[in-house]
């Protein structure tokens, strides 16, 4: 299987090392830090695992990559109409798209330019950090859970959980895409939203504050409210269970406030705008997370 990664950001940059440490035939789309890359290849660090892979297959353009079987995409969802470009000369008949982003719309987005016979996509559960290309720290967690944009799992979505899997990735198939994505916006709205918004602080911080936990508490219950008015089952638990999981990052900072802080472009309508939208449009409210909304939006625009 020959593999071309689009965004070598944290999550490009990961995965697709995983998959090249692991054998793979995977070829970066480097837009930037190619130089470096290419001479000194992607270094994973952290507490749970180290690696290194040398010989990085780096390219300044998806034309010098050339057809693939599967593409993973890990570009910022601002950046999707560049995929309008990138993507096709990675394409042959059969080619995989993998959308590893965050928030919602982007497989619709990919379905609507290229097929959505061709669509996947993952869910990254894990705390990563780029700090400079081709050096990318690996805080916490990291598994991976697959679906299909259309329909149930095929046999091509167990295979290509094997290739992860055979990489030393925890990666499981999921039987409802949508509901999964929903299921991390549990999470996305309220922590990436409101480490921007009460001034730059981390997960901690919000715990540790009575008010900003309660405000991540009820933006959480308004996301499983949403889901559900979208035909989506999120039982309340999963809340409780995200409160726990965070408890143990410890001083963690998202990767949007690190988007905030390095003055790139938020995420907005993808984490924030279009759960609220579809939310709006099965009948339910949603007046904390339009407030976040709101507030994001314009913070994002002025700093345009």
């Amino acid at each position: 299987m020959k593999i071309g990664v689009v965004g070598t950001g944290a999550i490009g940059s990961f995965y697709g090392a995983k998959l090249a440490h692991g054998g793979r035939d995977v070829h970066f789309l480097l837009k930037s830090g190619f130089e470096k890359v290419k001479r000194s290849g992607i270094r994973i660090r952290g507490k749970k695992e180290n690696f290194h892979v040398a010989g990085v297959q780096g390219y300044k353009t998806a034309d010098a990559i050339g057809p693939c079987d599967l593409v993973l995409i890990a570009l910022k969802a601002t950046n999707n109409e560049a995929l309008l470009q990138l993507i096709p000369p990675l394409l042959h008949q059969r080619t995989i798209l993998l959308t590893l982003q965050n928030g919602l719309g982007n497989e619709d987005f990919l379905a609507q330019h290229f097929g959505d016979d061709r669509v996947m996509g993952g869910l990254c559960f894990i705390c990563l950090n780029r700090i400079s290309p081709g050096l990318i720290e690996h805080l916490d967690y990291g598994h991976l859970t697959i679906g299909e944009f259309i329909g149930s799992p095929k046999s091509r979505t167990r295979a290509l959980a094997r290739e992860f899997q055979q990489s030393s990735v925890v990666c499981r198939v999921v039987d409802n895409l949508m509901e999964e994505r929903w299921g991390k916006l549990v999470w996305n709205i309220p922590f990436n939203g409101l480490t921007i918004a009460a001034g730059g602080i981390t997960t901690e911080d919000i715990l540790r504050d009575d008010s900003l936990h309660s405000a991540a508490l009820v933006l959480m219950n308004e996301v499983i409210e949403g889901a559900n008015s979208c035909g989506y089952n999120l039982p309340r638990e999963v809340a409780v269970e995200y409160m726990k999981r965070t408890e143990t990052m410890g001083a963690y900072k998202p990767s949007t406030l690190l988007d905030f802080e390095a003055g790139r472009a938020l995420e907005v309508e993808a984490i924030w705008g279009e759960p609220l939208r579809r939310a709006q449009a099965n009948g339910t409210a949603m007046p904390r997370l339009e407030q976040l909304y709101a507030l994001l939006k314009s913070l994002n625009a002025r700093r345009k």
